[in-house]
This record gives structure tokens, C-alpha cells and sequence, in this order.
């Protein structure tokens, strides 16, 4: 259990097509997602699940896949993961947005308490 004193725990979310995934994860973990502080020092630490996801992409959109004004679905997976400290979930959302397929990975941060 983390002390009041210990740095702030995060909790990143994203969603990425099947055929990403791997890569997307190995980018994040080596930026220091995925770790959990305390004894047994475990890394890379995920939680993931398949689903469909859709999109229409916009006029001015230049999709990685699928066609401007045309509904796409495809397989995606949502991969949770814990981020400790804030300016280290910053960095780790920075390479995510640099390696995802995505013009606009969908992605949230939440800032996790300590019961």
C-alpha cells in the first residue's frame, strides 16, 4: 500500500487497433508505464480487452483507416495501466501520442486515491 506521502498514482486508458497494440504497449512500458511500486518490482503491467470500435471520419480528417464520410468499425483493445507521478504520465501520453496510428488516439487519465 502507498503511503499519503508517496507520489501520485495515475491510470492511462487507451484504445488501439489489434494489429497496434503490441507496439503501442512495448513504446509506453519503456517509458515507464506499467510499473508497480513495493515488493515483487513488477513491470509492464496491463490490463486488456477487445472490442469494436467506430468512427466517421470528418472532411478534414486524414484517417489512418477507413474513408473520409464513411462509418469504419474495427477491432480495438482498451489497455489500462498504472502511471506514478504526474510529469511521468505526461511523458508516457506524449510517446503514446507519437506511436499511435491515430491522428487522435482516444486515451483518459485518471488520477487514482489511496483508501
Amino acid at each position: 500500500m502507498l503511503s499519503s506521502t508517496s507520489t501520485q498514482r495515475y491510470k492511462l486508458i487507451y484504445f488501439v487497433p489489434v494489429k497496434d497494440l503490441d507496439t503501442t504497449k512495448a513504446a509506453i512500458f519503456a517509458a515507464g508505464a506499467g510499473r508497480y511500486i513495493g515488493r515483487g518490482n513488477y513491470t509492464e503491467c496491463a490490463w486488456v480487452a477487445l472490442g469494436t470500435g467506430q468512427f466517421r471520419p470528418g472532411d478534414a480528417a486524414n484517417p489512418h483507416i477507413g474513408k473520409v464520410g464513411e462509418l469504419e468499425k474495427i477491432e480495438e483493445a482498451r489497455v489500462e495501466t498504472l502511471v506514478i507521478g504526474e510529469e511521468l504520465t505526461r511523458k508516457v501520453v506524449q510517446v503514446l501520442k507519437s506511436v499511435h496510428p491515430y491522428e487522435e488516439p482516444a486515451y483518459d487519465v485518471v488520477k487514482l486515491e489511496d483508501f
